[in-house]
């Protein structure tokens, strides 16, 4: 390669990051407020009371821009990250951005990538500090974010007692069928369209676990990224406990029921087992669901805690039916 071609190439790298960085907010120098460890196991880890988590959104497997808008697939990506600082009762601070971006894609789908990410961060008040930028044959993001909170230590999903309620916030079951619609019906994609919407860019209550630690009651936390049955597996491992919850109190999303009513799907198949929700799903001592009315969107109280290990699921005929933690699998 000439030295003139790898200067123009080192340039256009340069600009790019600086158009990156133009717009960010400066880095608030407020430390925090404890100074808690916490290893792997969780949403995030834990180093000096900075919460800290990675997520990576690979083309063709987390996005699509023959279905999503570029401002939704980084949206998504964001929140996928935001999810997991929420989640332990903290808020998002900083970001370390890493971009790969395919050679095929345009100079302007590039500068609109940089505006999305911008407008992510900068409007929930996040510093960009730093990453990387490449160019391959994949597009993909990840983001490294940093987050505090005001507890002396984050909420974990480790943490769940023997006689706690089991709930979920939000409705469950949308991005599971909105994706389904995408690769499956998509001539009907307008007819569903609130679902396919969530599954591109989810709209979750960012500040959910901030306000969640507030209440003395709450012990387990977890979102919902890879499916319920696998984050009830994941809380019922980490704590040493089992947890029964009941069929006909799950909060299925009236639009995932009509979806599977519509074609001769299972609703409980997008409710159990369909990632990307973003939820919170979480244990507490205050088991009437009536004390979170506060909290924002639907929360609702689907089970308990109990003795032994494992997940069952009451039926509609009132029997204790085995739960498999089916992971959510990217398409």
């Amino acid at each position: 390669m000439s030295e003139n071609k790898a200067n123009k190439i080192d340039l256009e790298e340069f600009r790019y990051i600086n158009e990156l960085l133009s717009t960010r907010i400066s880095l608030n120098e407020k430390a925090p407020s404890h100074r808690f460890w916490l290893d792997v196991g969780d949403d995030a880890a834990a180093i000096d009371g900075w919460l800290i988590s990675n997520d990576v959104s690979v083309e063709k497997t987390h996005f699509d821009f023959s279905f999503s808008s570029i401002e939704q697939a980084v949206e998504k990506h964001v929140i996928s990250n935001i999810s997991d600082i929420a989640s332990m009762g903290g808020i998002a601070k900083i970001a370390f951005l890493t971009l790969s971006l395919n050679r095929s894609w345009t100079k302007n789908q590039n500068k609109e990538i940089a505006r999305a990410f911008q407008q992510a961060f900068s409007s929930r008040g996040i510093c960009l500090l730093g990453g990387d930028t490449v160019v391959s044959d994949l597009g993909f993001f990840s983001t490294t974010l940093l987050g505090n909170t005001e507890l002396k230590e984050p909420l974990q999903r480790s943490k769940a007692q023997l006689g706690d309620g089991v709930f979920v916030q939000g409705t469950l079951g949308k991005s599971a069928a909105g994706l389904w619609v995408l690769l499956n019906a998509p001539q009907d994609i307008e007819k569903w369209r609130k679902l396919v919407d969530y599954h591109l860019k989810p709209q979750i209550h960012e500040n959910i676990g901030a306000l969640l630690s507030q209440n003395l009651g709450i012990h387990a936390t977890i979102d919902i990224s890879d499916g319920l049955s696998s984050e009830l597996h994941h809380i019922a491992l980490a704590s040493g406990v089992s947890i029964s919850i009941h069929r006909d109190f799950l909060p299925i999303d009236p639009e995932v029921l009509a979806l599977s009513a519509f074609y001769g799907l299972s609703p409980l198949d997008f409710a159990l087992n369909g990632g990307e929700e973003y939820q919170i799903l979480f244990t507490s001592s205050t088991s009437n669901s009536i004390l979170y009315k506060e909290l924002p969107g639907l929360t609702t109280h689907i089970g308990w805690v109990k003795k032994g290990q494992g997940v069952t699921m009451i039926n509609s005929k009132g029997l204790g039916v085995p739960i498999k933690a089916q992971a959510w699998s990217h398409l």
